[in-house]
């Protein structure tokens, strides 16, 4: 660090690499291990108009410091010399709580604004850059600050597995380990972590077995789910690390020789006592469970989830799950305890770690009016109807209007043929009729796709094997067949559709655990597979459920009241269709799924009936699919049913849906970045390049496809703002290309320069002012019939910085009137 460098010329890389790494290893600490540069804590939060997304770039911390690899400690955010010493400090505050660390270090190369949440009686101090605090220093007043005991040390510093691909956990991934491990550390039994579909929570729940595993703290441990697809995709995928120390648990018996045991509880479990496996290891065997989808069945007193539970009570046990479950019946906190860690869907999509969605919302008149037989009508089936007014709830419950499906399935196609035929594609229907029924008017509105391959388009239901054994393809985004799968149950939970971009809601839903669910089947983001965020196309109004402050929010208790508690069936149908003021939540006396409200409809299958699909190895046990009750249908043709009204909606940043168009984005967005007109035509103004602002504010999700789509595409950048936010007349490219030529501009440029800058303006009218700050323009025609590039900047210009100022002045020139 030599006194003869003027930090005050030096950028803010140089500040880093000379005066600050330098200062922090001088304190000891270790550059391989304890010291991470340009760390990126979120993705960038993908914005979505029309079929346009983009995604908003995130800045990186610039140095991160961790005690070890799982354990963060500091932030230090750097800056230019020429700025004050702790210009980064609010920067480095805002990455801190991501990491939820007590130290940060504001630096210029001078010196350190060092804030300490540790010491709350002078909470910033400066120091030098040689009294950077040591490695030790700072853990001892982190370990403090945490208030870890000599007896909890080896188990929260334990590392993490790493396959030496450089992937880590991310932040939140992180806090959910971090927290679990300290909840065991000290001596909690039952822990639970609540984590959005599609965050990662198989990866977080292998990471916490493998720390605890590897520390000896958990020696037996036990991976419960209550799907097939969900145990071996955890086996094969997340869990391989484990190796031979691993199992699956079959139906006969469970093997002391594995450490690891991944579970299907129905192979687990049985009616009959001499069928229940778990009991023949002693309570003890197992020291640690993690159950999946804990707001399933584990949540309900009666379930075979709690029995297997209870039966290892001696065990920690760790809930997981992505819609906690609160009923005064049914409370899996009440059973695990408040979460020790709960990272939303909004966090998510702030995050850019999880899809966005857009919602079209479509209205059929029959649904907003009702429908009502005409006396004495019979149905295709000769069957007298019940007379009364049938309302959207009863289609395809109780009344089945051929007009009605056909309609739906010809709007989801032409929804399909306006984006993308071969999009995934999930249709939740009301129940397994209802799905074969959409299949097949699905089917003959597309028969050009069934003609290329006859699996465009399958029903994925509990009770049809040829529908399951094509789950996994429909699940693989190398796979392009199934397309479009229509279910009722089987595919609400446990279904990792990484690159389903269109979900289709044609069921009745009141609850707000199942409408969780849901969504999460396209809430997954696959940048490889270009899916960056998806559409749900609702025909029920399940979307309002988008409204409700539980969908991302606190779970409320609701009282939910036992049948035998009603004078009548009618009391009854009121709280199984959510009209007596319940929000419908309730357990099917399976104990794993909701009742859907307004559909009388329990898990399509009943458990182990659904055939013979093998849930485990030689089980004989099936997923447990929903239980289908038989309702009474009436069966029509011959409505003539039409499409009302279709709108579009967008999340929005304070995680609600608002019908919006991209101007009014782009002017909340821009409000942002400048304070007024005169701020942002300056900024423009003094740009040497006008490009960079544009990628600036595109990078703050400003789509300029998608205002040149509302706004009109002959404008440029600077018009488009200056018009769209601000309310100033257009002036279109050629407009302005216009002007400078009624100038006379260019008569003090000779003629090979003349001939170049005319042509010039010409791109810019053209194509925009991109074009003519690329120098590489000058090897196309028309400016290659001048001679070649090198020969038009010396000929015309004298030299290339000639060459660029004469651009900086034509641009000026352009937008003279700014």
């Amino acid at each position: 660090m030599t006194s003869t460098i003027n930090k005050s010329q030096l950028s803010e890389a140089d500040i880093i690499s000379k005066f600050i790494l330098p200062s922090i290893q001088g304190a000891g600490w270790n550059p391989m291990t304890q010291i991470r540069q340009e760390v990126k804590l979120r993705d960038g939060k993908v914005i979505v108009r029309g079929q346009i997304a983009a995604r908003k770039k995130v800045k990186s911390a610039d140095i991160v410091l961790y005690h070890k690899p799982s354990m963060p400690l500091a932030v230090v955010e750097a800056k230019a010399n020429k700025h004050e010493v702790g210009k980064g400090m609010q920067q480095g505050l805002g990455y801190a709580d991501l990491l939820q660390v007590p130290f940060v270090f504001a630096t210029n190369g001078d010196g350190y604004i060092f804030h300490d949440k540790t010491n709350p009686s002078k909470i910033e101090t400066e120091i030098r850059l040689e009294d950077f605090p040591s490695p030790e220093a700072l853990w001892e007043k982190y370990r403090s600050w945490k208030g870890y005991n000599d007896d909890q040390m080896s188990l929260v510093t334990q590392d993490y597995y790493d396959d030496g691909s450089g992937k880590s956990p991310r932040y939140y991934q992180m806090h959910a380990i971090n927290k679990t491990i300290e909840a065991v550390s000290r001596g909690d039994d039952r822990i639970l972590l609540v984590m959005a579909t599609g965050t990662g929570k198989t990866y977080t729940a292998f990471q916490i077995i493998w720390r605890l595993w590897k520390a000896q703290a958990k020696k037996r441990i036990l991976f419960l789910a209550d799907r097939n697809i969900l145990v071996d995709q955890t086996k094969n995928n997340d869990f391989q690390p484990f190796g031979t120390a691993m199992t699956k648990i079959g139906n006969r018996t469970i093997d002391p020789a594995f450490e690891i045991h991944l579970g299907l509880y129905q192979a687990m479990t049985g009616q009959e006592e001499d069928k229940k496996i778990f009991k023949k290891v002693s309570p003890d065997f197992f020291d640690l469970i993690v159950v999946d989808e804990c707001h399933r069945g584990s949540a309900s007193e009666d379930s075979a989830w709690r029995e297997i539970l209870e039966y290892f009570s001696s065990a920690t046990q760790v809930g997981l799950t992505a819609t906690p479950k609160e009923t005064d019946e049914v409370s899996n906190i009440e059973y695990f305890g408040e979460p020790v860690y709960t990272y939303s869907l909004k966090e998510g999509i702030e995050d850019g770690f999880l899809a966005p969605y857009k919602v079209v919302r479509v209205d059929l008149d029959v649904d907003l009016q009702g429908w009502r037989p005409t006396k004495g009508q019979v149905d295709k089936h000769g069957e007298i109807i019940t007379d009364r007014i049938y309302n959207q709830s009863d289609f395809d419950r109780t009344m089945v209007i051929d007009e009605r499906t056909e309609l739906v399935a010809q709007t989801i196609t032409n929804y399909l043929k306006r984006t993308d035929p071969m999009a995934k594609t999930i249709v939740f229907c009301n129940d397994i009729d209802h799905a074969e029924r959409m299949r097949r008017a699905i089917a003959n509105c597309n028969t050009e796709q069934m003609g290329k391959n006859e699996k465009y388009v399958m029903k994925i239901t509990g009770d049809d094997e040829n529908g399951k054994a094509q789950l996994d393809n429909f699940i693989n985004p190398k796979k392009r067949y199934p397309v479009i799968a229509t279910t009722s149950e089987l595919m609400t939970t446990g279904v990792d559709a990484k690159t389903c971009k269109l979900v289709v809601l044609d069921s009745t839903i009141k609850s707000m655990t199942k409408f969780k669910q849901i969504i999460g089947r396209g809430t997954r983001i696959d940048d490889k597979f270009g899916k960056l965020w998806f559409s749900i196309l609702d025909f029920k109004k399940a979307t309002e459920l988008f409204a409700d402050e539980r969908f991302d929010g606190t779970p409320e208790r609701v009282k939910v009241t036992k049948p035998e508690d009603f004078d009548n069936e009618d009391d009854l149908n009121d709280i199984v269709n959510g009209t007596d003021g319940t929000d419908g939540d309730q357990d099917s006396p399976f104990g794993d799924e909701d009742i859907d409200p307004g559909t009388i409809q329990e898990p399509e299958v009943p458990y182990g009936n659904s055939g013979t699909e093998a849930g485990t190895e030689g089980s004989g046990q099936s997923d447990p699919d929903p239980v289908q009750e038989e309702v009474k249908k009436f069966h029509v043709k011959g409505v003539q049913v039409t499409k009302v009204a279709e709108r579009v909606q967008y999340y929005d940043s304070d995680g609600k849906l608002v019908t919006e168009s991209f101007k009014d984005y782009t002017r909340k967005a821009m409000a942002q970045q400048f304070d007024s007109l005169d701020d942002f035509t300056k900024k423009w103004n003094d740009a040497d390049r006008k490009q960079a602002i544009i990628d600036e504010l595109a990078q703050q999700g400003i789509i300029w496809e998608a205002l040149e789509q509302e706004v009109g595409k002959d404008m440029d950048p600077f018009d488009m703002v200056c018009h769209v936010v601000y309310d100033q007349p257009p002036l279109t490219r050629k407009e302005r290309a216009e002007n400078v030529k009624k100038r006379n501009y260019f008569t003090k440029y000779g003629e090979t320069a003349q001939q170049v800058l005319n042509n010039l303006l010409d791109k810019y009218a053209d194509e925009g002012v991109s074009e003519i700050e690329n120098i590489a323009v000058l090897k196309v025609a028309p400016f290659s019939d001048i001679g070649s590039l090198p020969e038009i900047i010396k000929k015309g210009f004298g030299g290339k910085p000639e060459y660029l100022e004469a651009v900086n002045e034509l641009e000026a020139a352009i937008y003279e009137s700014a």
